[in-house]
């Protein structure tokens, strides 16, 4: 059985060249319909619309929206995948990413001369409501957002079940070999536990042990390797980890993505995480426009100078309304927040933050925390740059080192400061909504779509 298609066309072929290619597609496909991009230099005047299923013979979709009529030629033949016979100048590159992006969200093939998209594949496998924390890229606060979903899935699933609240499925790229539970609810995780699975070989400061010991829950670690552009890993043991979730029979699962890779897994909702200090393009452009079109809302990091003018966050949200209109959307802020009291000591403090942030950090740690802190060094990504950062530590009077558990916080940073007898004190990243944003907009979004998802899973259906 062949299958099912539905042809992307234009004017700037003869029709006779054109309907003699989907001849060609018709040897291997179904071609159900075609849809009508534009141009019109090789087309003489006249009806189109009322000749194009003679010129063409099949149907043939038209509107002024390219992506509006592919919607609705996917939603009319139900085709498996979308044949692209068009090319400049009327679609470009980024015209025929907004396709693509539309044709994937849509769970349908994109196929073309020389290039070939899959949808990810999802399989629902969780066997409780679920939530996927998606991102953009590396370094946007996936991870910092994940663990503010986790809190507040604790709270509002509080007592209802016979397992834990909400469990975290983590994957990573230096995710275990095999998925593994850490209880960051049942037992207070300490960064002396993470210093000895770090001398194992593992690498500690992997997202799971980050949230379970930042948010207090209970965590299943998974590895990925590669990711493709619709966010597919080349491998990963995520699906094996749900399975070790449903186990625990928790009230609710978070899935946290990696970088711009998606868990391979189906949830009933899917949180966004994108970078106000990114590229507008990686936003809501490229297969950036996939991962927005397939997600209920939109949490906007980054969004303050020195990161994101503006003028820049505004031209953000503009390009993602315009991709999907009506998008739920907060714009937030990381807080530094030491998880132990650090009132009246002498501290260093290690992140992974650009260094035009080290003033407005410095300045947030000791006002809301009373402490006053010596150095700051944005290179835990660095290991070099950190090396020579942590020699400077020897020089300081600090009484206590604090650090975001990422990159080489645990085998360089706490080790470092194990050797020189200082107590290490995790930081968290907690979001906090951006200057003019609705102060309680986070956690109201958050709470809705734990609603939504809930809604889902007893229903049915697939966020």
């Amino acid at each position: 059985m062949k299958t099912r298609a539905v042809a992307l066309i234009d004017g700037e072929h003869y029709p006779a060249v054109t309907r003699d290619a989907l001849q060609s597609a018709a040897e291997r496909y179904d071609v159900r319909a075609a849809v009508f991009l534009g141009g019109a230099e090789k087309i003489r005047q006249g009806d189109l619309q009322g000749q194009a299923q003679e010129l063409y013979g099949l149907p043939v979709v038209f509107d002024t929206d390219a992506c509006r009529g592919l919607a609705r030629a996917i939603e009319d033949y139900r085709p498996e995948v979308v044949i692209d016979l068009s090319d400049e100048p009327v679609l470009g590159y980024e015209q025929r990413f907004r396709l693509i992006s539309e044709s994937l969200a849509r769970n349908v093939s994109y196929v073309g001369p020389d290039f070939h998209f899959r949808p990810p594949s999802l399989t629902r496998l969780c066997a409780s409501p679920s939530l996927s924390v998606i991102g953009t890229g590396k370094r946007v606060g996936k991870t910092a957002v994940s663990g503010y979903v986790a809190r507040a899935a604790k709270r509002v699933f509080a007592g209802l079940g016979k397992g834990p609240e909400v469990v975290v499925v983590a994957m990573g790229r230096g995710g275990p070999q095999e998925p593994e539970i850490v209880d960051g609810q049942a037992a207070r995780l300490t960064v002396k536990e993470l210093l000895e699975w770090s001398r194992q070989g593992r690498h500690a400061a992997s997202d799971h042990f980050e949230d379970a010991l930042l948010s207090r829950v209970v965590t299943v670690g998974c590895r990925r390797c590669g990711g493709g552009m619709a966010g597919q890993p080349f491998v990963s043991t995520v699906a094996e980890g749900v399975r070790v979730a449903n186990h625990l029979e928790p009230s609710f699962i978070v899935l946290e993505g990696s970088g711009a890779a998606l868990p391979p897994v189906a949830s009933d909702a899917r949180l966004l995480v994108a970078g106000g200090h990114q590229p507008v393009e990686h936003v809501a452009g490229l297969l950036g426009a996939y991962r927005l079109l397939v997600s209920d809302a939109l949490v906007l990091t980054m969004a303050e100078e020195p990161l994101a003018s503006a003028a820049k966050v505004k031209a953000v949200l503009r390009a993602v309304a315009q991709v999907k209109p009506g998008m739920p959307t907060v714009r937030v802020v990381f807080r530094p927040r030491p998880v132990e009291d650090v009132q009246g000591k002498r501290v260093a403090f290690f992140c992974t933050a650009v260094p035009g942030q080290v003033e407005s950090m410095r300045r947030h740690l000791e006002e809301a925390n009373g402490c006053q802190v010596e150095f700051v060094s944005c290179n835990l990504a660095d290991r070099r740059a950190l090396r020579r950062d942590l020699d400077r530590l020897r020089t300081l009077s600090a009484e206590a080192v604090l650090t975001e558990i990422k990159a080489a916080a645990i085998d360089l940073v706490a080790e470092e400061a194990e050797t020189l007898g200082l107590p290490v004190v995790p930081v968290d990243n907690e979001p906090v909504e951006a200057e003019g944003e609705t102060p309680g907009r986070l956690a109201e979004l958050v709470e809705e779509l734990l609603r939504t998802a809930v809604e889902r899973f007893k229903s049915g259906e697939q966020g």
